[in-house]
């Protein structure tokens, strides 16, 4: 098996569908990380979080999934005010998202937040992947 890191890996999902916050969540469980998942349901609770993080010294999360279309702050739009903060972060953002457009992907690009584009489901080995460049 795997060697796992020895500490905590914090991990923000951005989705404001339970079911898919739940599948996260279960598929979190079978990598053998140490993993805390800590999810809001829309960009602007998100950013709400982070602010509330920064604030209080506390660290941001390792690694942050969005979601791209959600109510109220969608996920360009979370990543434009994560950006505005001008935090030093050392997180790894992926969006996630079931769109199969090729624009998404490639906007996905375009920011400097942002690590990559994951289409929906996230699965096993593809987390453990993400989870070890933590590491």
């Amino acid at each position: 098996m795997q060697q796992t890191p020895s500490s905590k890996i914090n991990l923000l999902v951005i989705d404001d569908d339970d079911i898919n916050i739940f599948i996260i969540s279960k598929i979190v469980e079978k990598t053998g990380y140490d993993v805390e998942i800590c999810a809001k349901h829309n960009g602007q609770l998100a950013i709400d979080y982070i602010k509330d993080l920064v604030d209080s010294q506390q660290a941001l999360p390792q690694l942050v999934l969005i979601d791209i279309n959600m109510p109220i702050l969608n996920g360009w739009e979370f990543i434009e005010a994560f950006e505005a903060l001008d935090l030093k972060a050392t997180n790894d953002m992926y969006m996630l998202s079931s769109s199969v457009y090729e624009n998404d992907i490639e906007k996905a690009k375009s920011y400097k937040s942002v690590k990559g584009f994951i289409s929906k489901p996230l699965s096993i080995d593809r987390l453990k992947e993400l989870l070890a460049a933590i590491d």
